[in-house]
């Protein structure tokens, strides 16, 4: 009789010890949970006074120089030039990206894309493959160059392309041939995936930035050599036979000719269309990064993909919404809502949008930028679906 007493009372031990473990860690995951939620809320207003700083200075500097080209003309620290200090406890970093230093893929053309697939030594027919591939995908009506043939209608959700550049490189998950050649057995974006992005942007603006033209861009666009693209490399860094000089940046083609010598520099420009803005707060092991992509307004503003899809089953054609006037700050919310790429992990709207909360008009601000894009804390890049098995 006391041992069956025992054993009850050790049984009910154990499944005490296991309810207790499990409590313990639900509620430890649920204090991670707030506490990160508390940490985005405390210092998210911090990164968006960084925001504003920085755009202030951009601002001062292009209404000065007329235009920005490169963060060699003295932005490069905006915080500091401003003596802008943060809350105690708290470091911001702000770093730079120049987005139109990439090739823009809503105007990207066959043999654009051919130049950039010889680059990355695509043999030709599969490079025209996934010229026709992309071109069909984006554009209304394409007829393919070579012999490719799509067979969206043959998946098990059947679907047809939408007619209109990609919004978010993800969609490259869809594309027959590029399925294949970005994504690797696992479903995960390969080299080549990087590599594609790295190279084109999603916006649309007329020409790259040659002072910040990525290297497969310098070779595919203006046909310059990995010597050409050392000496570019080493003006704008300050590098090489430039280091006593310092960093430096083209105000003209002109100027990028006498140092480049032959090539096509022509198809360059050398104002910035899109400026990415990364800012990273701290305090402790607390991070917060909000990442935001302005533009002027000018011949060069950038715009995003803003043309809805076709519908070949009603033969409807693509249409385009009117694009964001240059001096509404809350644009980006209407960005945002066409550009699945702006990721913002739910939260990425909301104080974007905040100037205009009030029922202001947007038009009153005189905003100075565009902001075409905001995301906070990004999401990793989703894993796509594994590519078909070869019949």
């Amino acid at each position: 009789m006391q041992g069956s007493v025992l054993v009850i009372v050790l049984v009910t031990l154990v499944l005490t010890a296991f309810a207790l473990t499990a409590f313990l860690n639900k509620a430890s995951s649920d204090l991670i949970v707030a506490a990160r939620e508390a940490d985005a809320r405390r210092l998210r207003s911090e990164a968006y006074s960084a925001l504003e700083v920085t755009l202030s200075v951009l601002s001062c500097f292009n209404q000065t120089v007329g235009a920005l080209r490169s963060p060699a003309e003295g932005w490069g620290d905006p915080l500091t030039f401003a003596d802008w200090k943060p809350g105690e406890g708290h470091t911001v970093e702000v770093a730079f990206e120049d987005e139109s230093g990439k090739i823009s893929l809503p105007n990207v053309d066959n043999a654009t894309l051919l130049a950039v697939f010889d680059v990355w030594e695509i043999q030709p027919l599969d490079a025209q493959k996934l010229a026709d591939a992309l071109l069909g995908w984006m554009k209304p009506n394409y007829t393919p160059t070579g012999t490719f043939t799509p067979d969206y209608d043959q998946a098990t959700l059947p679907y047809a392309p939408p007619g209109r550049s990609l919004r978010s490189f993800d969609e490259l998950a869809a594309i027959d041939v590029a399925r294949d050649m970005f994504y690797g057995e696992d479903g995960r974006p390969n080299e080549l995936w990087h590599r594609f992005a790295d190279t084109f942007s999603l916006l649309s603006y007329r020409q790259p930035n040659i002072n910040s033209a990525r290297p497969d861009v310098l070779a595919a666009l203006g046909q310059f050599d990995a010597t050409q693209q050392q000496h570019l490399n080493d003006y704008v860094s300050g590098a090489g036979a430039y280091e006593a000089k310092g960093p430096q940046y083209f105000r003209s083609v002109t100027d990028a000719a006498t140092i480049l010598g032959q090539g096509n520099p022509a198809v360059f420009g050398t104002q910035i269309s899109a400026l990415r803005i990364h800012i990273t707060v701290h305090d402790g092991r607390a991070v917060y990064q909000l990442n935001t992509v302005v533009t002027l307004p000018g011949q060069q503003a950038a715009q995003t993909v803003q043309t809805n899809a076709t519908n070949p089953a009603s033969g409807a054609s693509a249409t385009t919404n009117p694009t964001p006037t240059a001096n509404a700050a809350p644009a980006n919310n209407a960005a945002r809502a066409n550009n699945p790429g702006a990721r913002a992990g739910g939260r990425g709207g909301a104080a974007a949008g905040a100037a205009n909360a009030n029922g202001t008009s947007a038009a009153s601000l005189n905003y100075p930028f565009t902001v075409l894009e905001i995301s906070e804390n990004n999401d990793p890049t989703p894993v796509a679906p594994p590519p078909k098995p070869a019949e």
